[in-house]
């Protein structure tokens, strides 16, 4: 893992983009599950579904199990920060909330994982990447309208939200510290094994799945994008980029993720593009510029 997450390379851009669109996707497919699965239910099929998607491939790559206890407490911790609780929260609160406004609260997450980084003094604060998460977030607002409707629960879905955006903020910490050498095939399976293991009980002790009637065809294949998309197949891409740009840098791609959404409907499914849309995705992209800072940099020779 490099010392610094200051830059990013066209490679790990183009990664982004992937990632975006790869998780971009959890949001759609959460909305079409939950019309029929209960939240924790959904999240136990996901983690679960995208482990077995991946534990053939760990035998492609020749990839062994962590040995005891102390070789499967780093894969619990990211399991637990990266999985059980964002994910747990997100889903519970977009039954309070529309999917657009949970995005929007997604976005928060870059702001979130600067501050605990400076907190835990892994990384300085530095302002000019307070300033572009700022100025990225307020493009989200612009691109996707602020979407509140007057709904009961709402305020608690947008703190569920927000809970879930912090974790991922922890999660970016402890993946920095405890998982420097680890495989990104590996890694990926094996915190979503130990995630598997946590959500089984608490979804069992909640919701107890067995009793709950089989959801249709629908259903299953909005659980089956959820699990092989948005998980399996992004975390794989998620953990190479922690390798090669840094824990900070890869929670940039909430700030993406609507831009890609929105592009995805336009190219896909024929969707007009509103000028605020427009203007949103600009300030997202000057944002960008602005936290990687080579741009700000050939300004400042030029003068």
């Amino acid at each position: 893992m490099p010392p610094n997450d200051n830059r990013i390379d066209a490679r790990d851009w183009s990664l982004l983009a992937v990632l975006s669109v790869l998780w971009g996707g959890s949001f759609f497919f959460n909305g079409a599950a939950l019309r029929e699965l209960p939240p924790l239910t959904l999240v136990l099929l996901r983690v679960a579904l995208g482990a077995v998607i991946l534990l053939p491939l760990l035998r492609v790559q020749g990839i062994g199990f962590p040995r005891g206890v102390v070789g499967w407490k780093p894969f619990v911790a990211i399991g637990l920060l990266n999985n059980v609780i964002p994910f747990s929260l997100i889903v519970i609160g977009q039954t309070f909330i529309p999917s657009g406004l949970a995005s929007i609260l997604n976005a928060t997450t870059p702001l979130f994982t600067v501050m605990v980084m400076a907190a835990a003094r892994e990384e300085a604060l530095q302002m000019r990447r307070v300033a572009g998460v700022a100025l990225g977030l307020l493009g989200v607002i612009i691109l996707r309208g602020w979407g509140i409707e007057t709904r009961t629960g709402q305020g608690l879905g947008i703190l569920l939200c927000l809970g879930g955006a912090l974790s991922y903020g922890f999660a970016a910490l402890a993946a920095r510290r405890l998982l420097k050498d680890s495989a990104p095939l590996g890694t990926a399976t094996f915190q979503l094994m130990a995630s598997t293991a946590m959500m089984a009980v608490v979804a069992g002790a909640v919701e107890q799945p067995w009793r709950l009637p089989i959801p249709g065809l629908a259903t299953w294949l909005a659980v089956l994008g959820l699990a092989g998309l948005s998980t399996a197949l992004a975390y794989i891409v998620f953990f190479q980029i922690i390798r090669r740009s840094g824990a900070t840098n890869v929670m940039l791609v909430t700030l993406l993720i609507p831009v890609t959404a929105i592009l995805l409907g336009w190219l896909v499914l024929g969707e007009p593009i509103s000028v605020r849309e427009i203007a949103g995705a600009v300030v997202i992209g000057s944002a960008l510029l602005v936290i990687d800072g080579r741009v700000l940099n050939v300004l400042r020779r030029g003068a």
